[in-house]
Formats: structure tokens, sequence, C-alpha cells
């Protein structure tokens, strides 16, 4: 690719948008930076869908940085996703060559459309702090997530945090922290895979770096200064928006 200064440039603000909404929604952002490369930037598919993938984890470290000290991350189901979502990224990132990708981003987009109008409109309180999820329930989430996120290349994140508040019950800041512990390790294998496969462009990595570092911190620390409530509703807008985005993006560039 050509990288002119209005193309870094382009790369960086895109970052910098990202980034903020990945603090706050508890997500590494690459479901939404891969069609705004694609529309803004004309970034080529493999490498508008691969390139975002390694600028996840700068952007997730920087948001957990916020969360320190909060004791806010369910470990067990931490170690439980990732236990079942690590082998099944592996599988979906080697088979997104040969895996027609249209197909699963609209049923990823409908998904996630689905998952913030239940947040939005989302009735009653969270389980108490006392209550633990079922195994089988970890298990089907970091599973089926993983091997969407393999093949999709990016780290989960937009389906982690809504289906651990909605199928697990979980606190909703619980539930962002541990997503953002989640997203960031299952990006590894999908990292490694892809660099292998030639998908990622270093350039945009550094430039979406660069931008997002900051700006999910900022995004993170607003999450964490909202209500419970207020946020869960915000979640779910937003998550809604991404949604029905993704939905219009994937049938007018196809």
């Amino acid at each position: 690719m050509n990288h002119t200064g209005p193309f870094v440039a382009g790369t960086f603000a895109v970052g910098s948008a990202v980034g903020f909404l990945s603090g706050l929604l508890g997500k590494g952002g690459s479901a939404v930076t891969t069609p705004a490369l694609q529309i803004f930037l004309r970034v080529p598919d493999y490498l508008a869908l691969a390139s975002p993938l390694p600028a996840t984890l700068p952007t997730l470290m920087s948001a957990a940085w916020a969360y320190r000290g909060k004791d806010l991350v369910d470990w067990r189901v931490s170690r439980l996703t990732v236990l079942w979502g690590v082998p099944a990224t592996l599988a979906g990132s080697f088979l997104s060559d040969s895996v027609g990708g249209h197909a699963l981003m609209v049923m990823t987009a409908f998904m996630v459309f689905a998952l913030g109008l239940s947040l939005l409109f989302k009735n009653g309180e969270p389980e108490p702090a006392s209550h633990v999820p079922s195994g089988w329930r970890i298990a089907a989430i970091g599973a089926s997530v993983g091997l969407l996120s393999g093949l999709l290349a990016n780290t989960g994140g937009i389906l982690f945090g809504p289906l651990f508040i909605r199928w697990l019950g979980m606190p909703p800041k619980r539930a962002l922290a541990t997503s953002l512990v989640v997203s960031a390790v299952l990006a590894l294998p999908g990292v490694a895979v892809h660099m292998y496969l030639g998908h990622i462009d270093w350039v945009i990595v550094a430039a979406l770096s660069l931008a997002a570092i900051p700006s999910s911190y900022l995004g993170a620390r607003l999450a964490l200064s909202l209500h419970d409530k207020t946020l869960v509703r915000v979640y779910g807008a937003l998550l809604a928006l991404f949604g029905l985005y993704d939905i219009i993006f994937t049938f007018t560039h196809h």
C-alpha cells in the first residue's frame, strides 16, 4: 500500500475514535476498525480485516490500566473463557482463508444488534456478586465467540461483554473488565496466525496503536464513572448502533 501522509493521518483519526469506544465498551475495536478502514481509506479486504488485530493489544492494555486496583475482573470466567476460546480462535484463524466470511459477518452484525437492543431495554438487576456463572455457559461463550473471532480476525470483545452481562448475569463493570482480559489473550493466537498468512500491514498497526492508547484509557475511565444502569443503557445503545452499521456495511459492500 501507499502510506501517504493523509493516509496515516486518517488511520490515526480512526484509531482515536475507535480507541475511545473500545475503552468505554471493554472491547478491542477491530470489528469497528475494519469497515472504517475499508470505507474511508480504501484498505484492501484482508489487510483491513487483520491489521487492526495487533493494535487491539496496546488498546486493551491501556483500557485495562484504568481498571487497576478495582478488583473487577472475574478470574474464573476469564480462565474458562480463554481455555475454550484459544483453540477455537486458532481453528477459526486457519479456516479464515477457506471459509466465506460474508455470512458470518452478517450473522455477527445481527447478533450484536440484538444484544444491544436486549441491553438497552433490559429490565431487572444483575445477579448478586456471589452468583457463580455455570461452567457450560462460559465454555459455550468461549468456544463460539473464539471461533468467530478467528474467522473474522477480531478479539470477540464486542460479543464477550454483552454475553457476560446478558447470559452470565455479571454486573456491567465486572463484565467489561473481564472482557478486556479475555480479549487481550484471545488476540494473541489470531495475531500469530495472520502474521504467518501475511495479512498484516504494520504501518496501519502503528498508527492505530499510537492513537488508541490514550483514547482507550479515557473511554475506560468514563465507563468507570457511570452508574451501572446508565452504563448498561449506553452500552446497549452503542452496540445496537454498531450492529446496524455493520449490517448496512456488509450488505452494501458485498
